[in-house]
């Protein structure tokens, strides 16, 4: 088993942004552009004592014992990924999360949240993007070659209950992100269009609307009475007889209650379907929102 550094380490997740759509890209060449990435990263985790704990595919997982180290392989991968020439043309973006702890190593490795945190903020990021959690960010504070740690915002992530509020480097030599202001794509850390927070409050309107509705409507066996008045008015407006309006005109016999209830049976069903479908569908959105 590779041993492993203890103590307050730094963890590094990366993974290939849209490696699939690569992969059908390139077919049969996808090999050999996974394995010069692998050896770029490779060779940035060794050239500052960096240990590889595990891959995944087109996914690392590396530890450092210093913040400063796993920041500088971070710069230093991304740095020679742009300088690569990839064959066609392609672009290789590669995302990267880096958080730094106090885990507890076991048999299978290192154990606790921290690894989590790492992994979660490497999902956070986008591809060319090296994001760092508050905790190694006050231990690096300033780095060499002109490399800034700017303020990407807060960020909640699945299954913590406070947010983490990360910082993304930025210089010379990094990977230009596509998502910016300038291509009227939203800031990092401002909510975009479907946000988690919108979408509660629009299942929450939802919500409240078929209460509203329920209310309006009253009593559940007073709505298909009511439709069939809607539609018998609809009719007369129109200089349509409205069903059964014809046959006592023609001498047929008279509508009585007990007559005209199995007329007006299917629409008042239909009406109460209708209703509790609409019910049952915003509190599903709504529940499954508050679960996100």
């Amino acid at each position: 088993m590779l041993e492993l550094p203890s103590g307050t380490v730094t963890f590094l997740f990366s993974d290939i942004e849209g490696s699939t759509g690569l992969v059908q890209r390139f077919g049969d060449r996808w090999g050999e552009i996974l394995a010069a990435h692998n050896r770029i990263m490779r060779e940035s985790f060794v050239a500052v004592g960096g240990k590889e704990v595990d891959r995944q595919g087109d996914a690392f997982f590396a530890v450092f014992s210093s913040a400063r180290h796993a920041v500088a392989a971070a710069v230093n991968a991304q740095r020679a990924l742009s300088e690569h020439g990839w064959p066609d043309g392609a672009e290789l973006r590669v995302r990267m999360g880096i958080h730094t702890g106090e885990p507890a190593v076991g048999e299978e490795g290192y154990l606790g949240v921290d690894v989590v945190r790492a992994a979660r903020i490497c999902a956070e990021a986008r591809g060319g993007e090296v994001l760092v959690s508050e905790t190694t960010k006050s231990l690096v504070q300033r780095t060499a070659d002109g490399i800034e740690l700017r303020d990407a915002g807060e960020h909640l992530f699945k299954g913590f209950e406070q947010p983490e509020r990360l910082f993304r480097l930025a210089g010379e030599g990094l990977p230009a992100l596509r998502e910016t202001a300038a291509e009227g794509l939203p800031e990092r850390g401002a909510p975009a269009p479907g946000h988690a927070a919108d979408w509660e409050r629009r299942a929450e309107e939802l919500a409240e609307e078929a209460m509203r509705t329920v209310s309006e409507l009253g009593a559940l066996d007073t709505l298909g009475p009511r439709i069939v008045r809607q539609v018998e008015d609809t009719l007369k407006h129109a200089g349509v007889a409205p069903p059964g309006r014809e046959e006592a005109r023609l001498g047929g016999p008279p509508l009585t209650p007990r007559a005209r209830r199995p007329r007006s049976r299917p629409l008042r069903l239909l009406g109460v379907v209708l209703l509790l479908v609409a019910v049952a569908v915003a509190v599903i959105v709504y529940g499954l929102v508050r679960a996100l």
